[in-house]
């Protein structure tokens, strides 16, 4: 599964924001035509992000829409207008259960058919964001082939509960703990909230840096200014790729020696430590694949 480090905000009503989309360097563009989108807007913001797919997906860029949701009454026209050739996937904001997910991939899969796409290619990342989606965490997770990840969304989380969002976040602590557990027990990705002060550079990197340490691959972002400070927490360092590849070769050493367990640098090396050094020279590894494969700006 391929890193998703930063995921960009793209409001639906923006055209100016769209057309400087296509330069940004986030791992993922996710247009929106939720929560950026006043309700006087959903329609036109519905054909201006269908107007733009093309260009994007066409430079190679890895392109989500996040649709309304599932009780707005407009979600299915916006399927009706994004589902098409090179879509990357769904955003599906404040799912609830299982059967939220189901509903919305059997919906992607009836246009897949109709436009003659490749069944299953778009992919979905469910909005975590209220108690009863936490509480059905690994359920929604699991729910289909179609979840590569799952994603945390504070503000309605602190809404839904009465509580008030900090940006030291201790209120948001158990609920990031569990979805990340129930994404990695689901095998997919936990996806963080945003940091909505963007001008706090110190305040977001060590946002991240704890979304990371907790289990989360990626992080969604609303300014531009944020995705290269996302990119970089989380990309292993070359310290800790070095460290990694030293951890696996002594490893690898002893077992050809009989031994399951070794020590470096005064620390005991099992199976455990060395699966997670292998785990983090793959996600390095997958990175700078999608670098070198990065579109080019013109």
């Amino acid at each position: 599964m391929e890193p998703l480090r930063s995921l960009m905000f793209i409001p639906g009503n923006r055209p100016n924001f769209m057309e400087k989309a296509g330069s940004l360097p986030a791992d993922v563009l996710i247009l929106d035509l939720e929560d950026s989108v006043p309700l006087a807007e959903k329609k036109a913001a519905r054909g201006l992000v269908q107007k733009s797919l093309p260009s994007l997906v066409a430079r190679g860029q890895r392109v989500y829409v996040r649709i309304n949701s599932l009780v707005s009454g407009l979600w299915q026209d916006d399927l009706h207008a994004v589902v098409i050739e090179g879509l990357s996937g769904i955003s599906l904001p404040k799912a609830g259960s299982a059967a939220d997910v189901d509903t919305a991939a059997q919906a992607i899969e009836a246009w897949e058919r109709e436009r003659r796409l490749e069944p299953g290619r778009i992919r979905l990342i469910p909005w975590l964001e209220t108690a009863l989606g936490l509480v059905h965490a690994f359920q929604i997770s699991s729910a289909s082939p179609r979840v590569i990840g799952v994603a945390f969304g504070a503000d309605d989380f602190t809404a839904d509960m009465g509580i008030e969002r900090t940006k030291e976040g201790t209120e948001q602590f158990h609920a990031r703990c569990a979805i990340a557990i129930a994404a990695r027990a689901a095998g997919v990705m936990a996806l963080d909230t945003p940091y909505t002060d963007f001008k706090d550079e110190a305040g977001l990197i060590r946002d991240a840096r704890l979304a990371r340490q907790l289990g989360f691959q990626g992080k969604f972002v609303i300014h531009p200014s944020q995705i290269e400070t996302v990119n970089k927490v989380f990309l292993p360092s070359e310290a800790e790729v070095a460290q990694a590849r030293k951890v696996a070769q002594a490893f690898e050493a002893a077992e050809a020696q009989g031994f399951a367990s070794t020590s470096l640098e005064g620390k005991m090396i099992d199976i455990a430590v060395v699966q997670g050094a292998r785990k983090l020279l793959q996600v390095a590894e997958a990175i700078a694949r999608r670098e070198r494969a990065r579109p080019t700006v013109s």
